[in-house]
């Protein structure tokens, strides 16, 4: 094989799969606050809280790889989650993020901050906390 064609393979292999990672703390980001945002709006209403849109938790992120020098890169993540709860006060979460080459992801909460698996509605049943652990995925493309 000639230079043109050891060229060609390695141009082809560069712009097919080894150049950068699509999954970066931005696209988590932007990815993991609407979810989250949607799945509070949903939760209220489950447990019989007032009704409010997502857009009214101003949900912002902000993400990092952990164990690794890289900010970018399928593994293990945390995301903190500054938000504005239902009585409007400032809530801080963070979820610890498996994120798959695929841009999907799995997120779980530590504690009991959130409540744990159940929490306890407003008429006294018991409703599955959406936000104690939650799936979602975003583009990578």
């Amino acid at each position: 094989m000639g230079f043109r064609g050891l060229l060609a393979i390695v141009t082809t292999v560069a712009a097919f799969g080894c150049g950068p990672s699509p999954i970066t703390s931005p696209r988590i980001a932007s990815a993991i606050a609407p979810t989250f945002a949607n799945l509070v709006q949903v939760q209220i209403s489950r447990l019989g809280m007032p009704s409010m849109a997502a857009s009214d938790f101003a949900v912002a992120a902000s993400c990092r790889r952990l164990a690794t020098g890289s900010n970018s890169g399928a593994g293990d993540w945390a995301c903190t989650l500054v938000w504005r709860g239902p009585h409007h006060q400032a809530l801080t979460d963070t979820y610890d993020l498996t994120v798959s080459t695929d841009g999907c992801y799995t997120a779980t909460i530590e504690g009991e901050e959130l409540g744990g698996p159940t929490i306890k509605a407003s008429d006294g049943r018991d409703v599955r906390n959406l936000l104690y652990a939650f799936e979602g995925c975003f583009e990578t493309m």
